[in-house]
């Protein structure tokens, strides 16, 4: 098995950049893995002390098979540079795994993708890996399959990377044509279909969203874990599109997480409705009023 490279997208945030490499880096596979550093540049002049701090940080990092850097000479954003470094790196290697800096890995994490991408290499109703889990929900099995896309800790392959399509017009357009925007939302318990339209109206630029909604219009599945073997670090409101409170908390599963090829290739009923009851409790009017009154008494005044 020839181990995927690894992206690592970071910005300003030397801490927590610092975090997630050390985390890769007490994976046993760490040392057979390219590893592709994505540094984009200061968007403002409050940020280039940060941005140089992680760079520096970035130069000299080791333990892995190789380590190209890549350093913006301008601002591009997440999603601009998030969709050109997969781009060209799945079309290099055929095959990614992708992190960003506000991220935490579990010592087998680069294991458990790499088992995954070459498990379902050819198998073409699977197009995604997700390694995260935040429902926590003891009903989830190890691994499931589900017809959603996570954006903290995943991987892909160039078959599917080929159907995301960067218009989130075209895929609102065709949610709503075919009448799938209720189910898109999880019974209407998350608006997914509201983030992609607020992407639409230029108030929000997420890639993940647009390659959450290519995937789910071809009917393509994501292999999920149900233990988690990544944490979200990000908010606590250092990150662009983080803040407040423990709501998407994970706890790391420290030890190996078998890969098997699942059998039939379909979405798991019984996944799809832990998610269902996940938003439902968390979602809901009542559950982010109480959140939001908590985080203001603790002096969060994050999202």
């Amino acid at each position: 098995m020839t181990c995927a490279p690894i992206l690592l997208f970071v910005y300003n945030r030397p801490a927590h950049t610092s975090q997630v490499v050390q985390s890769l880096q007490l994976n046993q596979l760490a040392s057979e893995s390219p590893l592709f550093v994505y540094s984009d540049a200061a968007r403002t002049d409050e940020d280039v002390q940060a941005v140089e701090e992680t760079r520096q940080l970035i130069r000299e990092i080791t333990g892995f098979a190789s380590v190209t850097l890549i350093e913006r000479d301008e601002n591009w954003g997440l999603a601009r540079n998030i969709i050109d470094g997969v781009t060209t790196q799945v079309n290099h290697f055929g095959q990614v795994i992708v992190l960003e800096d506000d991220l935490v890995v579990a010592p087998y994490f680069l294991q458990f993708m790499n088992d995954a991408l070459e498990t379902y290499r050819d198998e073409p109703s699977v197009g995604h890996i997700q390694g995260c889990d935040f429902t926590q929900d003891p009903s989830l099995p190890d691994t499931f399959l589900i017809k959603w896309t996570g954006s903290w800790g995943w991987a892909t392959w160039d078959r599917a990377w080929k159907l995301f399509n960067p218009d989130g017009q075209a895929l609102l357009n065709e949610l709503e044509k075919q009448k799938l925007t209720y189910t898109f939302d999880f019974n209407g318990k998350y608006g997914y279909t509201r983030m992609l339209r607020r992407q639409v109206e230029g108030k929000n630029n997420s890639w993940a969203i647009r390659w959450n909604a290519s995937l789910f219009l071809h009917n393509i599945l994501s292999l999920n874990v149900g233990k988690s073997l990544v944490q979200n670090n990000g908010f606590d409101g250092s990150g662009t599109n983080c803040g407040g409170g423990g709501l998407y908390a994970s706890n790391l599963h420290l030890q190996p997480l078998e890969v098997r090829k699942l059998s039939p290739i379909a979405e798991d009923p019984k996944a799809r409705n832990a998610y269902v009851r996940y938003y439902a409790r968390t979602n809901s009017f009542t559950a982010k009023a109480i959140r939001r009154i908590q985080r203001t008494l603790k002096g969060d005044f994050g999202a």
